[in-house]
């Protein structure tokens, strides 16, 4: 009878498994764009700000 009781327990762990990824997040669209304009305007200071250091450093370089 374990072969019945694994058959169980697999199922239960497989229906806990696919709610937790049908629940994924609890934003609304406005909240979930406005975050990722968030995020994404973070990302594009630091790439600004690797480009300036990047820049003067070469222009170390060459002096």
């Amino acid at each position: 009878m374990a072969r019945g009781n694994q058959r169980d327990k697999a199922r239960e762990a497989a229906q806990k498994k696919a709610a937790a990824q049908k629940k994924g997040h609890n934003m609304s669209g406005s909240e979930l764009a406005k975050a990722k304009e968030i995020a994404a305007q973070k990302m594009r200071e630091k790439q600004a700000a690797a480009d300036a250091k990047k820049a003067a450093e070469a222009a170390a370089g060459k002096k």
